[in-house]
């Protein structure tokens, strides 16, 4: 038994001196482990899950996520046969960029009258993220939803107006007319209406907490509850919410922590599916 134990550690280790101890604020790391040596998992002593990697059913896999406004450093734990092995993914910070932006002023300092809706909306994301189905909706690679420049990376900080409001939590494509916008993988529509900063705005669940966000539409073709598969057309693209000009924003949400949606796409495809990068 003692031996089976150290072999799980040594797995559990291997895969972190395979792709290294350090996490970037804003970035993933994700972990495998023989379905028979995974036990408990417990991330920052929050409780979470080894959920079965898609393609090998022997297999288990968790995907941890880094915060971006977090300075702290991760602890992993596996708990399996009353035996607890720790590794601490060492926090690193990203090197991101600044960006100025000129927007309508009530999307900087909105009125009075909206704060009530703000706060519901943000309320309800929040809701949506914390639930994790420990479970994978999808089986395949994730793609991209638009085949188009990228105009504005993930974890800029944003001055809209001469302030300092926020960091972009999602990586914008230029999309200058509506064109159709397609659905990264399979899941469940969690969000599909106009909210005030993102306007039109679609969330898809694809279990094991990962979500991902497709923002701005000029049009929804899809509802709260739809299962949708890979490459299916959620709306088209637009100019709604809190914007200078037309485009898509794209993110996920990974363990209601935001992160940097073409490294999850790359690391997940290159991991999981052996696909070579996007």
């Amino acid at each position: 038994m003692k031996y089976r134990l150290f072999l799980t550690f040594l797995v559990f280790n291997l895969q972190l001196n395979l792709f290294g101890f350090e996490i970037i604020n804003g970035d993933v790391k994700i972990l495998k482990i023989p379905k028979n040596e995974a036990g408990e998992l417990y991330i920052n002593n929050k409780k979470s899950f080894w959920i079965q990697n898609p393609t090998n059913k022997n297999e288990m896999i968790a995907v941890i996520s880094a915060n971006y406004k977090s300075n702290k450093d991760i602890v992993v734990k596996n708990v399996l046969n009353n035996t607890t092995k720790t590794i601490t993914l060492k926090l690193v910070k990203g090197k991101y960029n600044q960006e100025k932006l000129s927007v309508n002023p009530s999307k900087v300092n909105p009125p009075k009258s909206v704060l009530k809706r703000i706060k519901s909306e943000a309320s309800e994301a929040r809701a949506i993220y914390a639930k994790t189905t420990p479970k994978y909706y999808f089986n395949s690679p994730f793609l991209i939803p638009l085949n188009s420049k990228i105009t504005s990376n993930f974890g800029t900080a944003r001055v809209f107006n001469g302030s300092l409001k926020s960091y972009h939590s999602g990586t914008d494509f230029r999309a200058r007319t509506p064109i159709p916008i397609r659905a990264s993988n399979a899941g469940i529509v969690r969000i599909a209406r106009n909210r005030y900063y993102s306007g039109n705005s679609v969330v898809i669940d694809h279990g094991g907490g990962i979500y991902s966000q497709y923002y701005h539409f000029s049009k929804i073709n899809v509802k709260v509850g739809d299962r949708v598969k890979k490459g299916d057309i959620l709306g088209l693209s637009g100019a709604s919410g809190r914007v200078n000009g037309p485009h898509l924003h794209f993110g996920f949400v990974i363990n209601s922590n935001q992160v940097n949606a073409i490294n999850f796409i790359n690391k997940m495809n290159s991991l999981i599916f052996n696909q070579n990068g996007i």
